[in-house]
């Protein structure tokens, strides 16, 4: 893939003083679940370790003046290798010199762009893992709990259209970080960088260069997931009749989750938010359409555009 930079076309338009730059765009890069995701700072610069219990200890009634065994609980040390985010900006110095408002504002501009794209790579990321990008961190989709039909903590809505297959997810995400935490490595922040003047290479012609701006824009990000009763998956949802979201598929998944720890937080596209709808719209017993979905059984939902409609069908 080649470098894009701005060209002269595109400062023409950001330079007409008779539009008004309102900050629309057509580009789906949203990150709401980023919003609500509890994170935390790696425990050890560019790596995170944190300690789960995975035996539980002995307990029990044992009759007067007779004794019983002890057990101890087993833990297990979670070592997670964080990835680099880079985001960073390069443009001409000839580009942002020119622009209406000065470099400083240019290049604050692109750096704005740069930063929300980069908050709904990670957000891809969460979900999709090395999937998404094989320079990123592990992510849901690569976790062994989560990729097969049949696994536990998966519930299988038998799509079967390989083209239009989809997931939701029932998220458990706290301040306590027991479960599912975006972790960001060193000092716990996605940084934008100080504007540099650096010598720009020309990608055609090595040889020459010319002036250019930089702006670091970048983090070290991992995910936690937690505990093996952190998240349930609804997969295989695609556009087959009678194989899209609905009440009763989220009640299944919920009930894979702890009794006193359930989901915080129901993630889904819009796909699977309309078919939510409408199959409320099918039972409802006033016959007038259903609302759109905000919740199912309280448990808010998030509508995000990182989920793809076109996902591969697990087996």
């Amino acid at each position: 893939m080649a470098n894009v930079f701005t060209t002269l076309a595109d400062l023409v338009k950001l330079n007409d003083l008779n539009a008004r730059d309102l900050g629309a765009s057509d580009i789906l890069n949203d990150a709401p679940f980023l919003r609500v995701l509890n994170a935390t700072t790696a425990s050890n610069g560019t790596n995170h370790n944190y300690i789960k219990m995975t035996t539980a200890p002995t307990a029990g009634f044992r009759a007067v003046n007779t004794g019983r065994y002890v057990g101890a609980a087993g833990w297990t040390e979670v070592t997670i290798a964080l990835k680099y985010l880079d985001a960073t900006v390069v443009e001409d110095k000839a580009i942002a010199d020119s622009y209406k408002n000065g470099p400083d504002a240019f290049l604050a501009r692109a750096a704005t762009a740069n930063l929300q794209q980069a908050l709904f790579a990670v957000e891809q990321q969460i979900f999709y893992g090395t999937g998404a990008d094989a320079n990123g961190f592990a992510g849901l989709s690569n976790n062994s709990a989560f990729d097969g039909a049949a696994d536990t903590m998966v519930v299988d809505a038998t799509g079967t259209t390989a083209s239009t297959g989809s997931s939701v997810w029932l998220i458990r995400t706290t301040a306590d970080e027991k479960d599912m935490t975006a972790v960001i490595g060193n000092d716990g922040e996605i940084k934008v960088g100080q504007v540099s003047q650096v010598l720009k290479a020309d990608d055609t012609t090595p040889a020459k260069s010319y002036a250019a701006y930089m702006v670091p824009v970048s983090a070290y990000i991992g995910l936690q997931i937690g505990t093996a009763y952190s998240a349930v998956r609804i997969a295989n949802l695609t556009a087959d009749s009678g194989k899209g979201l609905t009440d009763a598929l989220i009640a299944t998944a919920m009930a894979k989750f702890p009794a006193s720890k359930g989901p915080t937080h129901i993630v889904a596209n819009r796909r699977s938010l309309m078919q939510l709808q409408r199959s409320r719209t099918a039972t409802n017993s006033t016959g007038a359409p259903a609302p759109f979905p905000t919740e199912s059984f309280g448990v808010p939902i998030i509508v995000t555009d990182s989920l793809s409609s076109t996902e591969a069908l697990l087996t």
